[in-house]
């Protein structure tokens, strides 16, 4: 698959519909790598004109904001910023809550102003207008899929219906987590937790988040965040389930249904 770099498409004379801000995990991770192709393959299936920064995109600087280094932050950030404003970006879309709240609510103090979505909006719009064909009777049909809300896409940013709407076109039989919206429990990973051992207590918190899907008697867990993807898999394993439960982001669930 060949994604063409804001530097190529400038070189040409073109312009992008939309910036894709890959992000760390979703450049380097090789399991969130896998949900960046997704993604990027649901892009040219719509025929969707889009661009990534390549090498020119660092970290956001969220984890360095999460974990009290200011300085590193505001650093990371105006690099990213100028290299934004350089190429005149105006739209961007992020599969990483973390990135999606940082880009969206925190470099605006720093002088970059883009109008950032994340992909599970996209998603919903490029459902909405037909843009997105889904097979007959796709791979998930009548299967129980239960969602993860993740923290910085939910309670953060008060995102919690484009991703059940986009589910709902996969005609599967959505089932609620106990805990779930606004009063969703934390995977475990936010708060630059994904860096460090967590605190002592009776059970990990991934390993409790997991416990609430494997409850609800779910096929899949779907998930719309790589550090929650990661988190859930985990737990998933922990529990000996990987050969019964997938855990699979929004945008593979989609890329795999579409005709």
């Amino acid at each position: 698959m060949k994604v063409n770099t804001m530097a190529e498409m400038m070189a040409n004379g073109e312009s992008p519909e939309i910036l894709f801000w890959v992000g760390c995990s979703g450049s380097f991770d090789q399991r969130a790598q896998k949900i960046t192709k997704a993604f990027a393959s649901i892009l040219d299936k719509v025929g969707m004109k889009y661009a990534i920064l390549g090498k020119e995109e660092a970290c956001t600087g969220d984890p360095a904001r999460r974990a009290g280094n200011e300085f590193l932050f505001q650093m990371m950030a105006y690099q990213n910023i100028q290299v934004l404003n350089g190429y005149g970006i105006k739209k961007i879309v992020t599969t990483c809550p973390h990135c999606f709240n940082t880009l969206k609510n925190e470099y605006p103090e720093l002088g970059g102003n883009y109008d950032v979505i994340h992909h599970t909006t996209l998603l919903q719009e490029l459902i909405d207008t037909g843009r997105i064909k889904m097979k007959e009777g796709g791979s998930f049909k009548g299967k129980k899929i239960s969602y993860h809300d993740s923290c910085y896409l939910g309670r953060a940013n008060d995102i919690y219906e484009a991703p059940r709407k986009v589910l709902e076109i996969l005609d599967a039989e959505l089932v609620e987590m106990k805990r779930c919206r606004s009063k969703g429990l934390c995977c475990g990973a936010g708060g630059a937790q994904m860096f460090k051992e967590d605190e002592p207590g009776d059970k990990r918190i991934n390993i409790e988040r997991t416990d609430e899907a494997l409850a609800t008697g779910a096929a899949v867990i779907a998930s719309a965040c790589p550090f929650c993807n990661t988190m859930m898999t985990d737990g998933v394993k922990n529990r000996e389930k990987e050969n019964e439960v997938a855990v699979l982001d929004i945008a593979e669930l989609i890329n795999s249904s579409m005709a």
